[in-house]
């Protein structure tokens, strides 16, 4: 069984009047991400917190070296953030992003929706697993595949996937065989908006225990005006 040190932390920001983000912090469960309550709809708070909770009673549910069927678990946290939108909000629904993974033996399985992210470092190498699900970013994707696409500038970051949409939902799922020294780090756009990838490497290639990479984290991004909640969490393998 893998041994790890993980830690999270969350804040308000300068500007939004509640936080909507919420962690997932679940070390027995070995459970770890990020949800962040879609900006523009009501509830983002109740969303978020809602498929956190739906994710951790599915996943542990399941026995130690269970298989998840990660797809079908987001999709019914998915229905039951539609179906508490139909009650507070029949006219706009509500909407999260999730983004989580679990350690299963010595592998993590990821699955994402929305625009937080998942970042990897191994031998001194960070970057992004997820793919941001975001209307200039697919686009960016399918303009690679040689698609014309065109998007309008104040649309650029609307999600195109979030948790709280009408089925079926697609859903990414990133195994990822783990190593001894590998670190992980789940944030949402709180971070990713104000702190550049190689800085986010720096720091989280730079700490000797999550706590104070987390901390870093969040504080740089307050400090660089804190305009949205500023969510993140670390994982450190320690051995495998």
């Amino acid at each position: 069984m893998p041994k790890f040190r993980a830690a999270a932390l969350t804040d308000i920001g300068n500007v939004r009047q509640e936080n909507e983000d919420r962690y997932l912090l679940d070390e027995p469960g070995r459970i770890f991400g990020v949800a962040d309550g879609v900006g523009g709809l009501p509830a983002g708070a109740e969303a978020a917190q809602l498929a956190i909770d739906e994710i951790v009673g599915a996943l542990c549910s399941l026995r130690d070296e269970e298989e998840a069927d990660l797809v079908s678990i987001v999709r019914h946290a998915s229905v039951m953030v539609t179906a508490l939108g139909a009650r507070l909000s029949p006219t706009t629904g509500i909407g999260t992003t999730l983004t989580f993974a679990r350690i299963r033996g010595a592998r993590l399985d990821i699955g994402h929706v929305g625009d937080s992210r998942c970042y990897g470092s191994r031998n001194g190498t960070f970057a992004c697993l997820t793919n941001d699900h975001s209307v200039e970013n697919e686009a960016r994707l399918r303009r690679e595949r040689a698609e014309v696409v065109y998007y309008h500038e104040s649309n650029r970051n609307a999600l195109t996937r979030c948790i709280g949409q009408p089925p079926p939902l697609a859903v990414d799922v990133i195994p990822r065989p783990l190593a001894a020294g590998d670190r992980y780090l789940f944030c949402t756009d709180g971070v990713t908006r104000l702190i550049p990838d190689p800085e986010l490497g720096a720091l989280t290639q730079g700490g000797d225990e999550p706590q104070a990479v987390v901390e870093a984290i969040v504080q740089l991004a307050i400090r660089r005006g804190g305009p949205d909640n500023t969510t993140a969490v670390a994982l450190f393998i320690d051995s495998v």
